[in-house]
């Protein structure tokens, strides 16, 4: 969700378009149903039928339903489809009109809208007086708060904050007095994945499990937290006391600057440029890597992932060229998106990676011993070098901006890696200001 969103943001702040929120009341009720379906008669249904062994038809689809949010959104996309909208195959969620020198695009999440275009008149005179034809509808005004996400507006553009989220979490924990931490994880540090007696299994799972889904959620605008989440992500079924520690230490750190969040600036173009890293053989139990990469448009963070990689690599070089190959995919995905949003985006796309292995590998196209292993990426990244969509550069490893989310690194180099990700704490500038 995070990328469909930051990349339409970037459109919206290069034009100067307006932002607009819509909420469908009661969306699940306006499901069609196309199977046979009964219910008993509800408590309280004082009738003839009430005494008897009668049953309730269904003919619109109720909350609880398996099949209601499947017939609410094919209702919202018919009605969307009426109105001239077409959706995009690059993800199902966004909805573009284009005609008439008029354009809007829609972003929907289950009953919440979000909005904007180039023309105010067509969506407020046309567009929502549609939709209200069709259903009953809560205009919110401009976007100020989606799905837990702050909207602050600034004057070279708007950043996206968790802070009421972050503050909530941390006041559930009993955290809000705590002292901060500069790192959201130590310094290489070694994560256990067996138990043994000075670190044994945890006994509250669920607590456990709660805690990482909603640090899971908070990555969303802070991809600073990333690499510590993704680690604590892969022990939900069988914590250790060393993974809560961790998890408590990463509370401690989102204390230090909990409205810091993703900044997104006016650009002169839409350019993309993505950096990628890995980490060879860092899980200790399978001995798996990790793959962690940033990509941006103009100079605003649009996408980023930090994951282990599906297969062992037999060599540090193999690790950093299957990130390349994750990042080449997901620079695409993005390319295709941004069309779906009448787009170009130049090309090729630089690549920066700070292997110098990996990137001969990428342009040399003779197969020897090293590569017969992987020659699926191996083919796929030269395909799309020899195509001309992207390129491979090298970078020094202390300006690679992914390294923030493939391993442990020393305070410094964390508060200038946080600085060069553009993530902005604008409660705190406010602070800082006053005093």
């Amino acid at each position: 969700m995070k990328k469909l969103k930051d990349t339409k943001l970037d459109l919206l702040l290069k034009n100067n378009w307006p932002l607009y929120q819509l909420d469908i009341n009661n969306a699940f009720f306006y499901g069609d149903l196309k199977e046979e379906i009964y219910m008993t008669i509800p408590e309280g249904y004082y009738t003839e039928a009430a005494n008897t062994n009668k049953l309730c038809k269904l003919t619109k689809s109720l909350y609880g339903l398996k099949q209601a949010p499947r017939q609410w959104n094919e209702k919202l996309n018919a009605a969307l489809v009426e109105s001239g909208f077409v959706q995009s195959k690059s993800d199902y969620s966004l909805y573009v009109k284009n005609s008439d020198d008029i354009f809007i695009a829609l972003l929907v999440y289950v009953d919440d809208i979000v909005i904007t275009g180039n023309s105010e008149i067509e969506i407020k005179k046309k567009f929502k007086a549609f939709l209200q034809t069709k259903f009953m509808i809560k205009d919110l005004g401009k976007l100020k708060y989606f799905l837990g996400i702050e909207i602050l507006n600034q004057n070279d553009g708007i950043c996206l904050s968790q802070r009421k989220y972050c503050l909530e979490l941390l006041n559930d924990y009993g955290l809000l007095g705590n002292k901060p931490i500069d790192t959201p994880i130590e310094c290489n540090a070694n994560i256990n994945s067996e138990p043994s007696e000075k670190d044994s299994l945890l006994i509250n799972v669920i607590g456990y499990q709660k805690l990482v889904g909603r640090l899971i959620y908070l990555t969303l605008t802070r991809p600073d937290i990333s690499f510590a989440v993704q680690i604590l992500s892969q022990y939900m079924h069988a914590p250790l006391k060393s993974h809560l520690n961790l998890a408590f230490r990463t509370l401690r750190y989102l204390k230090n600057a909990p409205g810091r969040g993703i900044n997104l600036v006016k650009g002169n173009n839409f350019s993309l440029h993505a950096f990628c890293d890995s980490d060879w053989a860092k899980c200790k139990l399978n001995r798996k890597s990790v793959t962690g990469y940033l990509v941006y448009l103009c100079n605003s963070l649009v996408s980023w992932k930090s994951k282990k990689q599906t297969t062992v690599a037999r060599s540090s070089v193999e690790a950093e060229y299957r990130a390349m190959a994750t990042v080449a995919c997901e620079v695409i995905w993005i390319k295709n998106l941004l069309l779906d949003l009448n787009i170009k985006v130049p090309l090729p796309v630089q690549i920066s990676c700070d292997n110098s292995s990996a990137i001969q590998i990428s342009a040399n196209p003779v197969f020897h011993e090293k590569t017969k292993h992987f020659d699926i990426d191996l083919h796929y990244l030269r395909e799309k070098i020899c195509t001309g969509i992207v390129k491979v550069s090298k970078i020094s490893s202390f300006e690679n901006l992914s390294d923030i989310l493939t391993k442990g690194i020393t305070i410094k180099h964390h508060n200038y890696l946080v600085e060069r990700l553009g993530l902005l704490d604008l409660f705190q500038t406010k602070l800082e200001g006053t005093c």
